[in-house]
């Protein structure tokens, strides 16, 4: 597969345009999927102007949805998105498990894959490559490896896995930029990069330098009025309202999100409920925040959406 398809246009132009939505899945009380709270909530986001969505990723708690539960979701996902902009579906464990849920993804329309890094073992350089391989030789949806955990790429693995057909891009977790450096610099012309860092916009900036301006946006996921503010301050090389969002909403976000494993999805999905949004509660094993952190991530939320003329 050549790296100039209509999917590849179609993110690099949405990369361009605005953050990358990583859509929550919701849930009803009783942990049961809430298929309807999920569509009122990717409309939701569709109408504040992502680049793309990702539904079914870390986010919205791939590791934590059965084979039915997914097809719904990528399902649900693209009929919202209506061909507006690219939905790239989640998919992840060893290759053979990806495969089965690539194959749904494709059933339900989904534009290309996000391949989450394998299940629970270290592996060599070799075996990344191969679940590539052999995961690209079962769907013929375009895939974008995700390097985070056990998963980190050399530049010599980097040019391997360009050169496998339907290997379009990668996702960086890492937030080692001597290393991501290295591998823009070994990619070939068009390869895709994102910055998939923990709150990504800690480090956009940082990222940028090295090739990688596109980002993911937890925070879009409940406040699309922050992080809109923050792209285009990012875009606009506009550092004092950067600055003043990074310090007074990010970086003290980030030190919420640190203090509990989890944290990552439940503070978002806790946010997104505090806004209204029909998300539910996050599946064990993880757990949602305590009362005291909740009522922080309020007051917090609340300076956040001040600073760029919204309201709770």
């Amino acid at each position: 597969m050549t790296l100039d398809t209509d999917t590849t246009r179609r993110l690099r132009d949405g990369m361009a345009r605005g953050v990358l939505s990583f859509p929550l899945t919701s849930f009803h009380e009783d942990g049961s999927l809430d298929p309807d709270g999920f569509r009122t909530h990717v409309a939701a986001q569709l109408a504040t102007g992502p680049g793309a969505i990702f539904p079914a990723c870390g986010t919205g708690e791939f590791f934590s949805l059965d084979e039915d539960e997914y097809r719904v979701v990528v399902t649900a996902a693209v009929e919202e998105a209506g061909g507006r902009v690219p939905v790239v579906a989640g998919v992840g464990y060893g290759w053979a498990q990806a495969a089965r849920f690539a194959r749904i993804a494709e059933e339900a329309g989904a534009d290309a894959l996000l391949v989450l890094p394998h299940y629970l073992v270290a592996a060599p350089q070799d075996g990344l490559v191969a679940q590539l391989e052999r995961l690209a030789a079962r769907t013929r949806l375009p895939l974008i490896a995700y390097q985070r955990g056990q998963v980190a790429f050399t530049a010599d693995s980097l040019r391997r896995i360009a050169r496998i057909p339907g290997v379009i891009g990668l996702k960086d977790g890492h937030s080692d930029l001597d290393r991501l450096q290295r591998l823009t610099l070994a990619a070939p012309e068009g390869f895709l990069f994102f910055n998939g860092a923990s709150t990504a916009e800690i480090q956009a900036r940082a990222y940028a330098t090295v090739g990688v301006p596109a980002y993911s946006s937890a925070v879009h996921a409940f406040a699309p009025e922050i992080a809109n503010a923050f792209f285009a301050a990012l875009g606009d090389a506009d550092h004092g309202r950067t600055d003043k969002l990074l310090r007074d909403f990010y970086v003290p976000l980030v030190e919420l999100r640190d203090r509990v494993p989890g944290y990552a999805v439940s503070l978002v999905k806790a946010a997104a409920r505090l806004r209204g949004r029909p998300v539910g509660p996050v599946r064990a094993p993880l757990t949602d925040p305590s009362a005291t952190d909740l009522a922080e991530l309020r007051a917090l939320l609340v300076t956040g959406l001040d600073l760029v003329g919204a309201a709770l």
